[in-house]
């Protein structure tokens, strides 16, 4: 988990400072079981917790870009 915030923070900061505009919580990420062999592809069925992580990521993204729209600055 530490490695995915760490990730999505240098990914986040680098497009920042380049003029994105990034929405409040614009990342969703699953890390299985330590160690796990099991890849999110192969998942079944998509956990509760990722599936609510990504529709609020997608309402995010698609607020701000209605925003930027309205307001481009």
């Amino acid at each position: 988990e530490d490695g995915a915030h760490g990730i999505i923070a240098d990914i986040f900061q680098a497009l920042n400072d380049v003029g994105f505009s990034i929405p409040s919580q614009g990342s969703t990420y699953w890390n299985g079981d330590a160690m796990g062999s099991v890849d999110y592809k192969d998942l079944d069925e998509t956990p509760e917790a990722v599936e609510s992580t990504n529709a609020t990521v997608a309402k995010n993204a698609a607020h701000l870009a209605r925003l930027l729209a309205d307001r481009p600055y």
